[in-house]
């Protein structure tokens, strides 16, 4: 029995011989890779974070202090310290633990994250409203290299700098080597830095300096202290001084004893101090320290024969093959992403076009702008986007692109239910925004083979223009030459099934579960509506004339989303048939398995199924009464945040 299973809270991790964190630290190595070898998961970044974790946790109160972890890609140890080792199995499934930090998930999460560069400017906040209460709980943001690129970190740092509360900001670098920086002479420097009679003997001279005829003397004692540490120790001549932090660092973040070391001290000192420790992504196990990037995100695995398994051809994966023959075709087509080469299926591109290849990093308002920017001297962009990120360049897509009509196509991927990244990640709001946007039509295609002829229609025809498509696989489309893609009717519809008495109007991949809902009956037809904006009007008002219903159906938001569309034609033209949205209603969506969330949601194809034979009079009385009953249920066996969601989805009929 090990030392990590007698902790079931940080409390008991406090009673553990200091001597003993190095061994509880690779016990706790060890439960993660045994956690994500079973169900998959943030594998490398945990693992990189496991030292500080521990010293975080044996130094400080989690309940009570706040820990805010960026992006939360490395929370696994984090968790199972914090009393949810025994449900590490279920994240980021159906009804499990979230893949992040959630605060409704744990009083030990001190912020919901999901998406980079927030931790700083919310334990500003936190810091901010301890010191107006005169209350005194520490507060630590941990966050990554990656993540300190955003905008908004950056512009938080320039905040704290300002404001000065006491805070420490954790840069855990995983990118840095500290070779250059290690010895004797740097080792006793770094360590000075943190001794409190220095830096009162620094304030308390300074305040006796300054002013009158010593005043000189004081500029000239800081200009000689400046001098003395970029000699000693050049790594400390950098720009979190200028922007009023105190740097510490670099220091091992795998050695505990040297990350308790200075986490005690800086506890002791007054302002912001920033702790820079250098990791190593996937440090304790040899494939992930080899391919970080391949296992940052891990599939089940055999920890014993560890093998990245390989990804069926996916929707990201026909995007990238595609870009690759439009760039071939065409040598003013780009392609920008941030930081998503891998997940927006760009690798093979950035090897064939590196000229046309720009990843911007974590910051997606600098994608569009730069991407605008190309536009306006004759470029072709394109800015492959998750539709979660691309909330964070709407004011960009406004203001840079849509006002003056420029030609940016936006290929957003994960559009719809994304399963084990959860509510934050969500790709459930992008109709609702764009749709508002003068000037910038939306697409979404059903297969591989329309994805890529809308994209050259696209850049053909100019103008903003956004594609949308979900996760998960797709079936590849055929081998062909640029100028022998079909063609796609911009802004038409496509009847796949005729029909009589109900209109199913379907997008993406919805379209399949209207025709697996329809089946063979004659009464029933399905439409491709294919675009959202122009939205088809003709075929719809056609329809709505014949039949006497229609029913939209989507995956993505019923508030603004494509069935809102429909209805404000609806209102519009005066269309005389009954509408029936059907869609994610107004309800956080957490992590699980999307299809089977559709289903709970109202519009799988079995609720699809069931709302199509009610419009048709085909139910029983007694299944109409069930339907009634689902309006009002709370179903207890399904998540809470979509608990009523199928009866809200079936109730939005006009």
């Amino acid at each position: 029995m090990g030392r990590l299973d007698e902790i079931h809270a940080p409390s008991d991790l406090k009673r553990v011989p200091r001597h003993e964190l190095a061994a509880v630290a690779d016990e706790l190595r060890d439960e993660i890779v045994r956690v994500c070898s079973g169900v998959g998961g943030h594998l490398a970044s945990s693992l990189g974070a496991v030292e500080l974790t521990v010293a975080l946790h044996y130094l400080f109160d989690s309940e009570r202090d706040r820990f805010v972890w960026d992006v939360g890609h490395q929370s696994y140890g984090h968790k199972i310290l914090t009393g949810r080792r025994d449900r590490m199995h279920t994240i980021r499934a159906h009804g499990g633990l979230a893949g992040f930090t959630t605060t409704s998930e744990s009083p030990h999460d001190a912020l919901t994250v999901g998406h980079a560069s927030t931790s700083l400017a919310a334990s500003l906040g936190m810091a901010l409203a301890r010191d107006a209460r005169g209350d005194d709980y520490r507060v630590t943001a941990i966050i990554g290299d990656g993540a300190l690129t955003g905008g908004m970190a950056l512009a938080a740092l320039n905040q704290i700098g300002h404001v000065r509360p006491k805070m420490t900001v954790i840069l855990n670098d995983n990118e840095m080597s500290i070779s250059e920086n290690v010895g004797a002479l740097n080792h006793y420097m770094r360590h000075m830095q943190v001794k409190p009679w220095l830096q009162r003997a620094e304030r308390d001279g300074k305040r006796a300096l300054s002013g009158g005829v010593l005043e000189p003397l004081a500029r000239l004692g800081s200009g000689a202290k400046a001098a003395t540490r970029r000699f000693f120790d050049p790594a400390s001549d950098n720009p979190f001084h200028a922007m009023g932090l105190r740097y510490v660092g670099p220091i091992d973040g795998h050695d505990v004893d040297e990350v308790l070391y200075f986490l005690e001290h800086i506890d002791a000192l007054d302002g912001p101090t920033m702790l820079h420790i250098v990791t190593r992504k996937g440090k304790g196990y040899s494939v992930a320290e080899s391919d970080p990037i391949t296992w940052h995100g891990a599939s089940k695995f055999d920890p014993a024969n560890p093998v990245a398994k390989g990804k069926p051809y996916g929707w990201s994966n026909a995007f990238g093959d595609a870009a690759i023959q439009l760039a071939d075709a065409d040598d003013r087509v780009w392609v920008l992403t941030p930081a998503m080469r891998e997940g927006s299926g760009l690798v093979s591109y950035s090897k064939h076009h590196p000229e046309r290849y720009l990843d911007v990093g974590i910051a997606e308002d600098v994608a569009v702008t730069t991407a605008a920017g190309l536009a306006l001297q004759g470029e072709k962009p394109i800015v492959a986007i998750y539709s979660t990120f691309l909330q964070r360049g709407f004011d960009q897509v406004v203001h840079d692109v849509s006002i003056e009509n420029l030609d940016v196509v936006f290929a957003i991927d994960r559009a719809g239910l994304v399963g084990g990244d959860g509510a934050t990640h969500q790709g459930v709001y992008d109709l609702a925004y764009l749709r508002a946007i003068p000037n910038l039509e939306i697409a979404m295609p059903r297969d591989a083979v329309q994805q890529r002829a809308m994209v050259k229609a696209a850049l053909d025809m100019g103008g903003p223009k956004a594609i949308r498509w979900p996760r998960g696989s797709v079936d590849a489309p055929p081998e062909a030459d640029v100028d022998a893609w079909p063609d796609v009717a911009w802004g038409q519809a496509e009847v796949l099934k005729p029909g009589t008495d109900v209109w199913v109007w379907a997008l993406g991949p919805t379209v399949a579960y209207a025709l697996e809902a329809a089946g063979d009956d004659p009464r029933i037809g399905v439409v491709d509506a294919r675009f959202v904006k122009p939205l088809d009007r003709t075929l719809l008002a056609r329809h709505a004339q014949e039949a006497s219903h229609v029913v939209t159906i989507e995956d993505h938001n019923l508030p603004g989303g494509f069935g809102s569309a429909v209805s404000e034609a609806f209102t519009d033209d005066a269309l005389p048939a009954r509408l029936t949205r059907l869609g994610v209603p107004d309800v956080v969506v957490p992590h699980g398995d999307p299809k089977r969330q559709h289903d709970e949601l109202g519009y799988g194809p079995e609720s699809l199924r069931a709302t199509l034979a009610r419009l048709l009079g085909d139910a029983a009385p007694e299944a109409n009464d069930d339907a009634e009953e689902a309006a009002t249920s709370s179903g207890s066996e399904r998540p809470a945040a979509v608990a009523t969601a199928a009866g809200d989805a079936a109730a939005k009929t006009t």
